[in-house]
């Protein structure tokens, strides 16, 4: 079967590179994400067409294509092994491609050749598949965000009355966009504002009423840099803390580690002995007891030797 297909697609070719190529046509085709996509041939009489070849260059896959020979009443495909691309209706009655339904890995180049007597036509469509964004509004830490999510192609926003804002997007690995747009109000008397998202899909517009307790003087720009300031300065004095802590340390180890000499303990003993009032007490009793014994035995020895 393959062998078959091979050489039909071969014979097809040098039918077509035989016969005068006439101007093509080019339409670019936008489609939504989970519709049809309906691809319409040129508009030749049938009878008139002796091979009709769709041609399909998707992102990212090899070209494939599905075609209809009519001396043989036979169709071939090569690489094609997607069941939501198929003839519309039988090929000897009607060429239209039919996409169902559309995904967004459809994005691509779709071309059909007739090949007539007279030559060949071609029509070609640049399929673009489109996927309408989420849209949201709503506030934030004192600000007004309106985001639209995952949108293909990208959406855009715009308010009513504008305000200091600040747009950010994310693009995504299936081609999706996110985009969002925080604003603030330096306009006391704004209580009211519309977030307005355009798209090729369609466009949409929010409204939100502003909460009073809302900074509508203070600039975004700050609110969103401030928080970045003060997490450096917390980083910065972490490791000032750290260092101060482990000088404290080292010189703590230094001091524990240093010995005490006999003579640094001399001053504490001669302080001790000096000051200690228990000490000085007991000398000042004992010493008049002592001088009065002595007197009193002197005076006894005396009073003897007078006797005689």
């Amino acid at each position: 079967m393959g062998k078959s297909n091979y050489s039909l697609a071969s014979s097809m070719d040098g039918k077509q590179n035989n016969s005068k190529l006439l101007p093509e046509v080019n339409i670019t085709l936008f489609v939504l994400v989970d519709t049809k996509a309906v691809l319409s041939c040129p508009e030749i009489p049938l009878e008139n067409v002796m091979v009709t070849t769709w041609e399909i260059v998707l992102r990212d896959k090899p070209r494939s294509l599905k075609a209809y020979r009519k001396d043989h009443n036979v169709t071939m495909q090569v690489n094609s092994t997607d069941k939501r691309i198929t003839w519309a209706f039988r090929p000897d009655q009607n060429s239209t491609l039919l996409i169902d339904p559309v995904a967004m890995t459809h994005d691509g180049y779709y071309s059909c050749q007739m090949v007539t007597p007279d030559g060949n036509f071609h029509r070609g469509y640049n399929l673009q598949v489109l996927v309408a964004p989420e849209v949201t509004l709503f506030q934030k830490n004192g600000t007004t965000v309106c985001k639209a999510v995952a949108g293909k192609p990208a959406a855009e926003i715009s308010w009513t009355p504008e305000g200091d804002c600040v747009p950010d997007k994310e693009i995504w690995n299936n081609g999706t966009v996110t985009v969002w747009s925080t604003c603030l109000w330096a306009d006391s008397n704004v209580s009211t504002v519309s977030c307005s998202v355009s798209h090729q899909t369609g466009n949409r517009s929010l409204s939100i009423e502003l909460s009073q307790g809302a900074p509508k003087s203070e600039n975004l720009r700050l609110i969103i840099i401030i928080p970045s300031i003060f997490i450096t300065l917390v980083i910065v004095g972490s490791i000032w803390l750290l260092k101060i802590s482990g000088c404290r340390k080292c010189k703590l180890k230094k001091t524990e580690g240093t010995p005490i000499e006999g003579d640094e303990m001399q001053p504490y003993a001669s302080y001790t002995e000096k000051k200690n009032p228990l000490y000085d007490t007991t000398n000042r009793v004992k010493t008049p007891q002592l001088l009065q014994s002595e007197i009193d035995g002197t005076g006894l020895h005396t009073s003897y030797v007078t006797g005689l």
